[in-house]
């Protein structure tokens, strides 16, 4: 007994020792007390905003918010893209309807016939109806597809499908897709030469084409006042990209508004060599 009671006793240094030692186990206790707490209640807040079902929510309102905006500019609703139709409201078989009608080389003339075709609801079609364009070249009935020039006969470059197209040497069929991927983008071509811009068409083989084909009817669009429109609105040119409309517009802030269009060909990266076509799609 008298032993044991040896173990119970301890000289003050060795008391201290024990009062520091508990005291810094006390202290290590309360910091990760706090710190697994305030991790937690950061993990718990992330969860909530960062979690798979917020992130959905969120994606449909953007989907559903991009669907419901029209773009403002009319369009020739004959060159609808995938990726337009969508924004438009459209259902994926709505638009590949429109693309099998275009397919057989025929063209909705208006309203009414769009509808006949892709089956768009009465609702959908009242949105739309009030921006459709429909150039005067879709209008014009087979034979209007083709003009005597010096005994020779061209087909229209802009209703041209693509197997017209792959009667070329040297366009198979991924060239011809581009072409008429091209061609959508810019409403219809203004002019034969801008084959040259296709990537992928070589020189010799746009000199060939140039021999059969040719824009009999040029297409009727709205052009973008480079002195007035944003750097977004400029952009939707497929020639010029957003870095580069970016550009336009800051010059313009700071010299002011363009006096001829051959200014544009003074800011950093503009495609000088192609401000002849560039310029069918511009207003001063």
């Amino acid at each position: 007994m008298k032993n044991s009671k040896s173990h119970f006793k301890f000289n003050k240094q060795e008391r201290s020792g024990i009062f520091f030692l508990l005291l810094l186990i006390g202290i290590l206790q309360g910091a990760y007390y706090l710190f697994t707490s305030n991790t937690f209640e950061t993990d718990t807040s992330s969860l909530q905003i960062d979690s798979e079902t917020s992130r959905y929510i969120d994606s449909v309102k953007v989907v559903h918010a991009q669907k419901r905006e029209v773009h403002p500019s009319s369009f020739n609703p004959n060159f609808i893209s995938d990726y337009k139709g969508y924004i438009l409201g459209m259902s994926v078989s709505e638009i590949d309807r429109l693309h099998a009608f275009r397919n057989k080389k025929k063209f909705v003339q208006t309203a009414k016939e769009f509808q006949e075709v892709t089956l768009v609801s009465d609702s959908l079609l009242a949105v739309l109806t009030p921006y459709f364009k429909f150039p005067n070249f879709q209008r014009a009935n087979k034979k209007d597809s083709r003009v005597l020039n010096h005994e020779k006969v061209f087909t229209d470059l802009n209703v041209a499908t693509e197997q017209e197209l792959k009667s070329i040497s040297g366009i198979g069929d991924i060239l011809a897709h581009r072409i008429i991927n091209f061609r959508n983008a810019l409403d219809g071509f203004m002019t034969a030469e801008q084959l040259y811009d296709v990537y992928g068409l070589e020189e010799d083989v746009v000199l060939r084409a140039l021999k059969k084909f040719k824009v009999v009817q040029v297409p009727t669009i709205k052009k973008i006042n480079i002195n007035t429109a944003t750097a977004e609105e400029i952009s939707q040119l497929i020639y010029i990209k957003t870095d580069l409309a970016n550009r336009i517009v800051a010059r313009r802030n700071r010299y002011g508004s363009y006096s001829s269009f051959t200014e544009l060909t003074k800011i950093e990266d503009f495609p000088a060599d192609k401000i002849d076509r560039i310029k069918l799609y511009l207003a001063l």
